[in-house]
């Protein structure tokens, strides 16, 4: 495994201080990914120099680019991207949308818009191949949207078809319970809601999250970003074990129950951690580990993000 090295950020900005940088090398996974499969989240950040950060930022990260990002798709063996409006941009959209209209078709993309934005302007977003817009609940990123504007918006993006994703943490549930439930769209989960997996997969704070999937058939799940929720880390005991063991129990249990609706993503170039920074490689080996048979991972890798962002091939 390598380790990170320092990377720049362009144009008039400053990393912010201690960031970790994404690895330049990542091994190559153990595991082969079914051929069409889909990293169904990513970011591309920057480059500042061509694309700035923006000013309500509340971090600002080395530059990333799409072409860095495509080297990494066809080094861990996927097919396509979704990519998403990373926080650091803000609602200019402009890195996102160069980096999908530089993919080929291979690309789909989650835009973060105002309430301001025009239909035109939503409309130009669906032509370059955004298919979701992202509400964003975690505090220490975002400042707060009101709800009817994000009502709002959600009633706009329905009519082309478009999802909601959402971002919050497990502790924050109850409260956003009905707004979540009350949204017009497919609702795509990001990470599992953030679980705390110190506490018991089996305990109260999961289980809420699994009775939010369970009545409501229009939430989706992505099962990413162990690197985020482990406590146990990146190292694995022995042959048997997964890198972050303590976050597989959590994400098997959701794609056994939801095998229909869960979705996978590197989250590369991994914003804002302040532990580690993963190595691409033994994030793809950890799919097995929660995706147990041949048939869960084709839904996971494949079927499932084709029918979300490429309806129109399958």
């Amino acid at each position: 495994m390598s380790t990170p090295t320092g990377k720049p950020t362009t144009g008039p900005f400053e990393k912010t201080a201690g960031w970790l940088d994404w690895y330049t090398a990542p091994s190559k996974p153990k595991f082969q990914v079914p051929a069409g499969s889909v990293d169904a989240h990513c970011h591309v950040f920057g480059p500042g120099a061509e694309f700035p950060y923006a000013p309500e930022r509340k971090y600002t990260p080395c530059d990333a680019s799409k072409a860095q990002l495509f080297a990494l798709r066809d080094h861990l063996g996927f097919s396509r991207n979704v990519i998403v409006q990373a926080t650091c941009h803000g609602a200019d959209n402009r890195a996102l949308v160069d980096a999908l209209q530089s993919s080929n078709g291979k690309a789909r993309g989650v835009a973060t818009v105002k309430r301001s934005i025009s239909d035109e302007e939503l409309q130009q977003l669906h032509d370059a191949g955004v298919r979701g817009v992202r509400f964003n609940f975690v505090k220490r990123l975002v400042d707060f949207t009101p709800k009817d504007e994000l009502m709002e918006i959600a009633g706009r993006i329905a009519k082309l078809g478009w999802h909601v994703v959402i971002y919050f943490e497990a502790v924050d549930l109850p409260e956003l319970w009905d707004f979540f439930t009350a949204l017009p769209t497919t609702v795509v989960v990001d990470h599992m809601g953030r679980p705390d997996v110190s506490k018991p997969v089996d305990g109260p704070e999961f289980a809420l999250f699994e009775k939010f999937m369970r009545e409501h058939d229009n939430v989706w799940s992505k099962v990413s970003c162990p690197e985020r929720l482990s406590v146990a880390g990146p190292k694995a005991l022995d042959g048997e074990q997964s890198a972050y063991r303590d976050v597989v129990p959590f994400a098997r249990r959701i794609v056994e129950q939801f095998p229909d609706r869960v979705l996978w993503g590197t989250d590369w170039p991994h914003p804002n951690l302040k532990d580690h920074m993963p190595d691409d490689g033994l994030l793809v080996d950890f799919i097995p580990h929660i995706a147990t048979t041949p048939e869960l991972q084709e839904k996971l890798l494949v079927t499932n993000p084709m029918k979300l962002y490429w309806p129109e091939e399958v």
